[in-house]
């Protein structure tokens, strides 16, 4: 959330940067709100100035005049009546503007590109070389279906559509990527948390799915409601909800794998074959606490972080700037780590590191103390991918694909597949 103070001190500054992340944002009634919070504000200060004239005049009365203090103590009164009306107004406004506050995206910071689309990304760097495969090469979909490893037939008649039944080796091999993704960032200095995967509504609200998003969450029926995580970027960053934290620990680095739940309510039609786009999938997420000043250098390393898997892997992938435009609601910055998909041709997101600034620890309450005996200040929080499991599967697949329909997969996994670097049919 942002803050109301700085919206309202610099509210043109504020208009300029929000429109630039495109979406038809209204702000009309947010502007109104806070002409009417300022014109609040003046009216108290004067109403309290008044006041203590008041006060000062009853100590000379009570000296030099008594007669006159039965007069100024009604003054008072009326003067007290209508400052108690005007904060109660002032902390009606400020509430609504609260309301409004919860449905604004975050300012983008101003390293951040602007443009109006994922046309309008940067690439920053490149790393690797796409495979030269001496076939025209398959579809991740294609490969695991002919091998009899995916099954997304029977997961509709389970579930309905956007879900998959893993089988053999490919279930093995999301398993122990996920074990090979920990292991990477344990050794890098993440602690690993295991989260919870239902979550309050208090708590999908201060990492900024709701209010605005609600219609892209599962959640529970009845009166005890949950929901089902979006990503474990929420019950991670909220572990510190509420808290003091201690400035001199700071950053903390979290690592967490999580199943996901997405009802992808906006993507009707959008890769509705095979696991790009899935109601449940896995995802190994990384969430970073920091002092304001440190969290750019923090984005830059879980960036770098997200990208050892992949280069431990082999994948060809590159790193994009995302523009105003296109960058996640929480986000100030957003990078995209997109790897390189031979059967569709083209680049596909495989992880968004994102720095929130304030935006998230403002509405969780997650504070730092800079050293003892100073005052707290909100952190900067910071969360990424690292990496979706299942696109880093697709990418194995398609990448590793061979010309009989097998699939070669990295050496490095091979201690997380009992020593076996390659997947026939079931």
């Amino acid at each position: 959330m942002l803050d109301l103070k700085y919206v309202a001190q610099n509210f043109d500054a504020v208009v300029e940067r929000l429109s630039a992340r495109g979406g038809n944002l209204d702000l009309g009634s947010f502007r109104t709100l806070v002409a009417e919070r300022r014109t609040l504000y003046m009216s108290l200060e004067s109403l309290q100035a008044r006041r203590n004239a008041a006060n000062e005049e009853m100590k000379r009365a009570a000296k030099e005049d008594p007669p006159a203090l039965e007069r100024l103590r009604g003054d008072l009164r009326t003067l007290s009546q209508e400052i108690k009306d005007q904060e109660k107004q002032l902390a009606a406004v400020e509430e609504r503007l609260s309301a409004v506050l919860l449905t604004l995206p975050n300012i983008p910071d101003p390293s951040v590109p602007v443009g109006a689309s994922a046309e309008d990304n940067v690439v920053v760097r490149t790393w690797g070389e796409p495979p030269r495969l001496p076939f025209t090469p398959k579809q991740h979909f294609e490969i695991g279906e002919a091998l009899g490893l995916l099954d997304f037939e029977r997961a509709a008649k389970v579930s309905g559509s956007r879900f998959v039944f893993y089988r053999g080796d490919l279930a093995r091999l999301e398993r122990a990527l996920v074990t090979f993704m920990i292991d990477v960032h344990t050794a890098r200095g993440y602690s690993e948390l295991l989260p919870p995967y239902l979550v309050s509504r208090a708590s999908m609200t201060t990492t900024g799915q709701l209010p605005k998003f609600e219609e892209d969450a599962f959640k529970t029926a009845g009166p005890d409601e949950r929901f089902l995580i979006p990503t474990a970027e929420v019950p991670v960053t909220n572990f510190h909800a509420d808290e003091i934290l201690d400035g001199e620990r700071l950053p903390l680095r979290y690592c967490a794998y999580s199943p996901c739940f997405r009802a992808e309510a906006g993507s009707a039609g959008k890769d509705t074959r095979g696991l790009i786009r899935q109601h449940q999938f896995h995802k190994v997420e990384l969430v970073k606490f920091a002092r304001p000043e440190q969290s750019m250098d923090a984005l830059e390393q879980m960036v770098d972080d997200a990208t050892e898997v992949l280069r431990q892997l082999g994948l060809h992938h590159r790193v994009v700037l995302l523009c105003t435009g296109d960058m996640g609601f929480a986000s100030m910055k957003t990078y995209d780590v997109e790897v390189w998909l031979p059967g569709q041709g083209t680049f596909r997101e495989i992880s968004s590191c994102s720095n929130c600034g304030d935006f998230q620890a403002r509405r969780g309450k997650i504070r730092f103390r800079p050293a003892q005996g100073e005052k707290p200040q909100l952190c900067h929080t910071l969360n990424g991918s690292g990496l979706a499991v299942g696109r880093t599967l697709v990418a194995l697949l398609e990448n590793g694909q061979r010309e009989d329909g097998t699939v070669r997969l990295p050496d490095v996994l091979g201690p997380y597949m009992g020593g076996r670097t390659e997947i026939r049919s079931a």
